[in-house]
């Protein structure tokens, strides 16, 4: 297999495991995204594929290769970091090609090299100039520049955006998003950012706790969730979720919370197996609907976004948010009706959090 593997990698300091039993295939051309909270083993885990960190068990493959006990300059990788760790005293042409240099390659493939990447990453005219002299972005480009001049066949990333602002982070990421496309590299990329998770990656595994939880695209990690943790790291606002179960009321499904019934509509067939068993209902606020044929909910806070607003309803002794337009007037105390698309809603088992049923 052309890309990277992971068969059985393990984790430990000073005798504690922190990482067990990684089985990962990150195939040829992926733009990979590892995603989970701060301490979920992300970060530790890209370490151990670049060769910055040693693995405790298991083997690592890149590009068919055992490289387990090889060095990071015997990998075919390259890496750029959430620091920029450019030479501050190089230009940004020597700064990209430093490495080359270093590697004995003559001079005029390292100009030419060079000047393809600043064409690429459209920093052509910063080439003369020092890093202290640029923007947060540009040092950024630089630092890929670097990356991409080596022509690696693997791209590990380590929250490469994080020390921008917010807008310099969208621009970015549509620059990687591009830049992908254009290479068909393979990348791993680290992220505690569920926003350039999801509109990065073509495929995302969710960590925590030094596990994997799930690994799949991103629209079936939103969509369909293979666990409650998965479900509640990503999206926002989070998915809602209430305890209760599924009862029949007459020829509808309904979700009885002990304190009210919550309507469903367009319940799949495979939930009426579930029907008196006790689990966690989930639906994210798009997935609440405002009908009059809903339950009785009221209104504690409105919130616009301008596309959009976010309704927090007290609703079945819970407290849920639904997703509007921002057409609709929403006052706090005032009474709303709301209902849940089964077709897209998520069941959970309340004791191991496992998902029973995925929209």
């Amino acid at each position: 297999m052309n890309g990277v593997e992971l068969r059985n990698v393990t984790k430990a300091y000073a005798g504690l495991t922190v990482m067990e039993d990684i089985n990962l295939e990150i195939a040829d051309g992926d733009f990979l995204v590892l995603l989970g909270p701060s301490g979920c083993g992300k970060s530790t885990l890209l370490n151990m594929i670049a060769g910055l960190e040693p693995t405790t068990g298991g083997a690592i493959h890149i590009n068919g290769r055992d490289v387990t006990d090889l060095e990071p300059d015997e990998r075919d990788i390259a890496m750029v970091f959430q620091s920029y760790a450019l030479y501050p005293t190089m230009s940004v042409r020597r700064n990209i090609g430093f490495g080359l240099k270093m590697r004995g390659m003559p001079k005029d493939e390292i100009e030419t090299r060079v000047a393809e990447v600043g064409e690429l990453l459209q920093i052509t005219p910063l080439l003369d100039r020092k890093p202290s002299q640029l923007s947060g972005g540009q040092q950024q480009r630089v630092a890929i520049g670097r990356a991409l001049v080596r022509e690696p066949s693997v791209f590990l990333f380590d929250e490469p955006l994080s020390n921008l602002d917010a807008k310099l982070r969208a621009d970015m990421r549509i620059e990687l998003k591009r830049l992908h496309e254009r290479l068909g590299r393979t990348i791993v990329y680290v992220t505690h950012d569920q926003i350039e998770a999801m509109t990065l990656a073509t495929k995302v595994v969710v960590l925590d706790k030094g596990r994997i939880q799930q690994v799949d695209t991103p629209e079936n990690v939103y969509r369909r969730p293979a666990n409650r943790f998965v479900a509640s790291f990503v999206g926002a606002p989070t998915m809602n979720f209430v305890d209760g179960k599924l009862a029949q009321n007459g020829e509808d499904i309904v979700f009885d919370s002990g304190a009210g019934c919550l309507p469903l509509i367009n319940v799949p067939i495979e939930a009426r197996d579930l029907v008196g068993r006790q689990m966690t209902l989930g639906a994210r606020p798009e997935h609440m609907l405002f009908d009059d044929t809903g339950i009785s909910s009221r209104v504690l806070l409105a919130e616009p976004t301008g596309p959009d607003q976010y309704v927090r309803l007290a609703v079945a002794g819970a407290e849920l948010t639904a997703r509007s337009g921002p057409e609709q007037i929403f006052r706090s105390g005032a009474d709303t009706r709301i209902l849940v698309d089964g077709a897209r809603m998520s069941l959970f088992d309340p004791q191991n959090g496992q998902a029973l049923l995925r929209a």
